[in-house]
């Protein structure tokens, strides 16, 4: 069973491997045998940090590459020196995102008929026009060589619409706040880039799958944790830790007939 999650000597990229999650998906790919480029525009943020952490940076089997996921010319160039450094990567998690923080001007959290256009076009830049060029490029150098893993990260966000009830304790505080449609939006297509990527790549060796994980506890406001985890069936928001099996079994070859699949971990919250 060992060699089966066994991730020994393969190469593997993270985009935004400095964040909460990108963090945790580092650690547990570095802590099964792989060599880990993290790339993020940030250095890496404060905690929490994965177990093992500090051991792992300190070795260089996981490594920060500063970079723009918006930028072809910045992807080329972290391959480059990834392939010059390790080799051809074998394994690639889409994992870089943004959306509209409760902190983020109104504007961004208002009706839908007023959010900004330069907002979407944002959002739109890191979600998807990232995932895509990330894909071009380590997924076009891993169907070359001939095998590889991509994970694509999703939302529940991307499978249903955001439940706007979630946010009413805002508006009875007399903020007009709504969720809004730029992350879903985002989301959804990155569902489908997955399962068109998979069909154009799988007679080359690259499975392309998605792993759809719901909300990640990082200390949100009291209501919002009441109101979010009432229609979470097993009653809590997920831990960051939580993804990382999904994510060992997505990139090992425990699941080498998978490709063009959704791996949706949520706690239930789409059962309902």
């Amino acid at each position: 069973m060992d060699d089966l999650f066994s991730l020994r000597d393969k190469v593997a990229v993270v985009t935004g491997g400095a964040g909460l999650l990108g963090k945790q998906f580092c650690a547990a790919l570095a802590s099964y045998g792989a060599r880990v480029a993290a790339i993020d525009l940030l250095s890496v943020q404060k905690g929490p940090f994965p177990e093992r952490w500090e051991t792992l940076t300190a070795s260089g089997q996981i490594r920060l590459f500063r970079t723009d996921i918006t930028q072809r010319e910045d992807l080329e160039r972290c391959l480059a020196e990834i392939q010059q450094m390790w080799g051809v990567p074998e394994i690639l998690i889409n994992n870089a995102a943004i959306d509209s923080p409760p902190d983020a001007p109104a504007e961004e959290n208002g009706p839908f008929e007023t959010y900004p256009e330069k907002s979407l076009d944002r959002v739109l830049a890191v979600n998807v026009k990232g995932t895509w060029i990330a894909c071009q490029v380590f997924g076009g150098a891993m169907a070359v060589a001939g095998r590889g893993s991509i994970i694509n990260i999703a939302s529940t966000y991307g499978l249903v619409s955001p439940n706007q009830d979630i946010y009413e304790y805002k508006r009875r505080a007399g903020q007009e706040w709504y969720k809004p449609a730029a992350y879903a939006t985002t989301k959804s297509a990155v569902l489908n880039l997955t399962r068109y990527l998979s069909t154009y790549w799988a007679k080359k060796g690259v499975r392309v799958n998605t792993l759809t994980p719901a909300g990640i506890y990082v200390s949100q406001d009291k209501e919002f944790l009441e109101e979010y985890t009432k229609r979470i069936p097993v009653g809590r928001m997920a831990e960051s830790h939580e993804m990382n099996g999904a994510v060992v079994f997505l990139a090992s070859n425990a699941s080498s007939y998978m490709t063009g699949s959704n791996l949706v971990v949520d706690g239930g919250w789409t059962a309902w």
